[in-house]
């Protein structure tokens, strides 16, 4: 199957685990064969199977899994080693399926509408979920951002007059503090967004998220009026223009400042995650987050352009389960 454009429909055609593997090595391979061993580029040969459809395990078992050896390294590897798909049991075809859905969703897939779609356990979906979300976190080598940069915070979690009467807040507590404290920045030249959990919103910890992901020379920042943001903005030297939300203003006359691009992003977010995931844990909430800032920051690309820049972000990711559940 070709690589150019596809849907849903298309991926459904794919007719054996053979196909899958095939496609799965154009979307990451498209270069040339990788081996994960040694990194070695087009030094491999086919080993597996030999007819090119289906061989003999050591239980005598068919499989129709690709496997490759180096010429450099000598040691064998598939399309699935050392990625988020290592040791899988799900088939190729299921993993495909569920990466382009949560690729092409703009508010996201359940875990429980991947087990009826899929005829999973709810368990086996959900660690697909989370894997995949692994894997749509930022490169931590990425740039740092420039040029004009949003930035703004919300809060993610339940109400407390939901809350079973263990976990609900004592009389005279603010909802913000039974809530996750979310800082967003999003780059007005390339529309990358960037979300990470903070402690509290104080002027140390926006300034960190800062000096974490912008350049200072060169970034002009836009936030509202809270106070932590203006000292930030002077003590780091960052240029800065805000505006005035408490007096009804979304577009400061003057410098032309404002916030609604981090403001939508929140928007879409908010709405996902109370009516398709309806409850995200403190936990797992990163992953959550990293997919929605995937999917927001490459929002101008075709799915197939998403799935397929995913596809080589699937390395070095591997996510079991055990410890993902604490265990």
């Amino acid at each position: 199957m070709s690589t150019q454009e596809f849907s849903i429909p298309q991926l459904a055609r794919i007719a054996t685990e053979g196909d899958a593997y095939l496609l799965l090595e154009e979307l990451r391979w498209a270069d040339g064969v990788v081996c994960p061993h040694c990194g070695s580029i087009a030094a491999h040969y086919f080993l597996k199977p030999a007819n090119g459809v289906t061989r003999k395990t050591r239980t005598g078992r068919k499989s129709e899994r690709r496997v490759w050896k180096c010429k450099d390294c000598r040691k064998q590897f598939s399309v699935l080693t050392g990625t988020i798909f290592h040791g899988t049991r799900i088939s190729i075809r299921t993993w495909l399926m569920v990466v382009f859905e949560m690729c092409a969703s703009k508010n996201g897939v359940a875990a429980r509408e991947i087990e009826r779609k899929s005829d999973l356990t709810a368990k086996t979906a959900w660690f697909m979920t989370q894997r995949i979300r692994e894997a749509m976190k930022r490169d931590p080598l990425a740039g740092l951002l420039s040029g004009t940069v949003v930035s703004d915070e919300t809060y993610i979690g339940g109400k407390p007059k939901n809350m079973h009467a263990s976990k609900r807040p004592r009389w005279g507590h603010t909802t913000k503090e039974n809530k996750s404290a979310v800082v967003s920045l999003v780059s007005h030249s390339t529309g990358e967004v960037r979300s990470t959990i903070v402690p509290t919103v104080t002027g140390a910890n926006l300034g960190e998220v800062l000096r974490d992901n912008v350049t200072f020379r060169d970034t002009l920042l836009h936030t509202d009026q809270h106070r932590a943001y203006l000292a930030v903005g002077a003590q780091m030297g960052l240029g800065h223009d805000t505006v005035n939300h408490d007096f009804g203003e979304y577009v400061n006359p003057t410098s032309n400042a404002s916030t609604n691009h981090v403001e939508g992003f929140f928007s879409q977010l908010k709405r996902s995650v109370d009516g398709t995931h309806h409850h995200v844990s403190v936990e797992h909430l990163p992953r959550y987050l990293a997919e929605f800032d995937y999917r927001y920051s490459y929002r101008q690309d075709t799915d197939t352009e998403r799935m397929r820049r995913l596809t080589n972000q699937v390395t070095g990711r591997r996510l079991s389960y055990r410890p993902l559940v604490g265990e």
